[in-house]
């Protein structure tokens, strides 16, 4: 599977405006530049990233299949009548969610299936052994968790082989060298790393005031509101004078500085640019040197950031460890 894949969030309105053209064109491109690793979820959108990917797919013919490794998600859910996000893993709710998915991509099965969210009400083990039948069942080929502890993981691992763990990860949001990296190295899981290029901070065109403004996650996420923007844009010139010396773009080096950490690490950008998507294959193949990563962490050392990487609200859900 390619190192470098893309976090399919990028194809709903999350981020800004986005098409269904707009998005099968990166889906082309995708293939043309070697990436066959999709990661999307039943929430993106409600649904929207997973028939924009169907309606691709479908597009293909019988070429579809194995054109991409496709992982979605499911365990987060709406009530009704509140609007209140919640969190579900009992077996009923992930196989209903799953066969949702599954019709939507217009796939009999998906590579690879994350529990979004952790159900604090029920024993993670009891979630693997209800993700082990879905394997049995012929509707996955592998799961994983996304958010989840390191302690977690382990849990989980005891009762099946955990392919993989999603989480935040960049020069920006370095939590994961706390345990998760070494836990993943350990079990043989994959570490998916999404937001790989700081939610844009860390590319040469980071979210301007406007962009912010104009998309609710960014108004709400303490390192975009000031006067933490203004300081994390300020760091991050430094990161882009240096990538532009190294004769490439910071989204590329981004990329290439995440690789490097760890064999266990796939980042999965977003995107809603064809020549973004460029800079961020070309990080997959970009080779740096010892010196290069010491100028890297000169110019963002461990903990550069100004705010936290989530609001009291976006807290909700991801297993904090440290």
């Amino acid at each position: 599977m390619s190192a470098v894949g893309i976090g399919a969030m990028s194809f709903t309105s999350f981020y800004g405006p986005t098409s269904e053209a707009e998005s099968h064109a990166i889906l082309t491109a995708a293939l043309d530049l070697g990436i066959d690793h999709l990661d999307t979820s039943n929430v993106y959108g409600m649904g929207l990233s997973e028939r924009v990917i169907g309606s691709f797919l479908a597009k293909q013919g019988k070429a579809k299949d194995g054109l991409f490794r496709i992982a979605t998600k499911a365990g987060i859910r709406r009530d009704k009548e509140t609007g209140k996000r919640g969190f579900d893993n009992s077996p009923e709710h992930l196989e209903a969610e799953l066969d949702a998915s599954l019709q939507r991509l217009g796939v009999e099965a998906v590579d690879l299936f994350y529990v979004h969210r952790r159900d604090p009400r029920i024993p993670i083990e009891e979630v693997a052994g209800t993700l082990a039948g879905f394997i049995a069942a012929g509707k996955i080929h592998a799961f994983g968790f996304s958010e989840i502890a390191p302690a977690s993981l382990r849990r989980a691992a005891v009762e099946h082989p955990v392919a993989a763990v999603q989480s935040e990860y960049s020069l920006q949001t370095r939590s994961p060298e706390l345990g998760l990296v070494q836990s993943c190295e350990r079990l043989g899981a994959s570490l998916v790393a999404f937001s790989p290029v700081g939610r844009g901070l860390l590319t040469d065109t980071p979210p301007t005031p406007e962009k912010i403004a104009g998309a609710d996650f960014y108004k709400a996420n303490p390192r975009f509101t000031e006067p933490n923007y203004t300081a994390n844009l300020a760091i991050t010139e430094s990161f882009r004078r240096l990538a532009a010396e190294l004769g490439t773009s910071a989204a590329a080096l981004a990329i290439a500085w995440l690789l490097h950490r760890s064999p266990a690490v796939i980042a999965i950008p977003g995107t809603r640019s064809v020549a973004h998507l460029e800079q961020l294959a070309a990080g997959g193949a970009l080779a740096l040197t010892e010196a290069d990563l010491d100028r890297i962490e000169t110019v963002l050392p461990v903990g550069w950031a100004h705010g936290d990487r989530y609001s009291e609200a976006q807290w909700i859900g991801p297993e904090r460890y440290c």
